[in-house]
């Protein structure tokens, strides 16, 4: 986590320092003061304020100031954008009594980082989202916590807003091994829900489709495919299968292709690692598979796509499909949903 954390006075330095002691474990920190105050370990606050913060915006998971309020309101404000993206801010008043989450409370972590530090400060947190203090589900920071991504921000706003009157449905595609939270019940109709899938479902008049990043991508390519022919195979898939893109985790494929140009850029574009097996490691999967002689003579082994999507996967959800040189397997990574 990259932490930043800023103090406005001789005190306030005092407690960003408790601060930096007690959140700095494995962080990357940066510690800033006014430059009367400077003292080992700070870096001096720029003027004018908005070129000088703006940067440390982007750059922190964490903000942290140790003041008033206003102050953080202040500085942060020309640079906020979007609740998935933007760090989580902390307020914490000088003389450490009490911890205010200000941004990104759910998504971005800060409620939960204000509670520990409050815990460490002996301070009290001051938590004011509606879900939280009703002791209603968060999905938002459900989600979040558990590698779940959000399909749609609008439809979240809703299922928060639902909740706090009524209790919404639920529906899961996969075992839910712990009672469900406050404010959740079991369900597949409604005007508003929420559905844990890697499909693209609408099982509700509004549906929150929360997404597990589950899914390994096969890929096998001719030597010289273009990223073209490979992404419009894998575009083919997703829709044929009606696969969520953000349910990809990974692609897999075989070390004869970790050179490949086509196949790396395809990687780079969509964001995913990639990781390149061995014949042997490959031959070495389990399963019933899709032969090929023509592979089999080419790299040693029967099938590419099909038993490398499934190294450190457990069940191929999508066989092999080929076209203009490139092959696409999709495989699953067990799953059980746990609210606690």
């Amino acid at each position: 986590m990259n932490l930043a954390v800023f103090a406005y006075s001789r005190k306030g330095c005092e407690t960003a320092r408790r601060v930096l002691q007690t959140m700095g474990k494995d962080c990357e920190c940066r510690a800033f003061t006014m430059e009367r105050f400077e003292e080992r370990g700070f870096s001096p606050i720029q003027k004018p304020s908005p070129s000088f913060y703006g940067p440390l915006f982007q750059w922190a998971d964490a903000m942290v100031f140790v003041g008033a309020c206003g102050i953080a309101v202040r500085e942060i404000a020309p640079h906020v954008k979007d609740k998935r993206t933007d760090p989580a801010v902390l307020s914490v008043d000088e003389l450490g009594k009490f911890v205010i989450p200000l941004l990104s409370g759910h998504i971005g972590g800060a409620n939960e980082l204000a509670k520990s530090l409050a815990e460490q400060l002996d301070a009290i947190p001051v938590i004011t989202t509606a879900t939280d203090i009703n002791h209603k589900f968060s999905v938002d920071s459900w989600a979040t916590t558990h590698g779940f991504a959000i399909d749609n921000m609008h439809a979240a706003k809703s299922v928060s807003a639902a909740i706090l009157e009524s209790p919404v449905a639920l529906h899961s595609d996969f075992p839910i091994v712990t009672p469900l939270p406050n404010g959740v019940v079991s369900g597949d109709h409604g005007s508003v829900g929420i559905c844990l899938s890697w499909e693209t479902k609408k099982l509700y008049e509004e549906t929150l489709l929360l997404v597990p990043k589950i899914l390994h991508l096969g890929i096998g390519c001719r030597k010289g495919t273009s990223i073209e022919a490979i992404q419009e195979l894998v575009e083919d898939v997703l829709n044929q299968y009606h696969i969520h893109p953000k349910a990809l985790k990974c692609v897999s494929s075989i070390d004869l292709k970790k050179e490949e140009s086509g196949l790396l850029s395809f990687c780079e574009a969509r964001g995913l690692p990639v990781s390149f097996y061995t014949s042997e490691e490959l031959k070495a999967v389990k399963g019933e598979f899709t032969p090929s002689e023509f592979v089999k003579h080419i790299t040693g082994v029967d099938n590419v796509c099909e038993r490398a999507a499934l190294i450190h996967a457990e069940k191929l959800i999508v066989k092999k499909t080929a076209r203009n040189g490139v092959t696409v397997a999709v495989a699953a990574e067990n799953l059980e949903v746990r609210f606690e």
